[in-house]
């Protein structure tokens, strides 16, 4: 799934999200959602988190569902 809807995401869920330094290049970093940064409902680029570790960048795959 994608995280372009806030409802599917949790915290404690596993995700892909893509970093600011890396939106050129797509890299993705894998991590367990702490907080929901983004307040709309939708997002076309993905919903913005912070993951346990503090990383902040927008999600682009849910790993698992919770």
């Amino acid at each position: 799934m994608d995280g372009k809807t806030r409802a599917h995401i949790k915290p404690g869920m596993l995700v892909n999200i893509v970093l600011k330094k890396d939106q050129r290049t797509g890299v993705l970093t894998e991590g367990i959602v702490k907080d929901l940064l983004t307040s709309s409902a939708f997002h076309h680029r993905g919903i913005k988190v912070r993951l346990q570790d503090g990383q902040i960048g927008r999600v682009q795959e849910i790993l698992e569902e919770e």
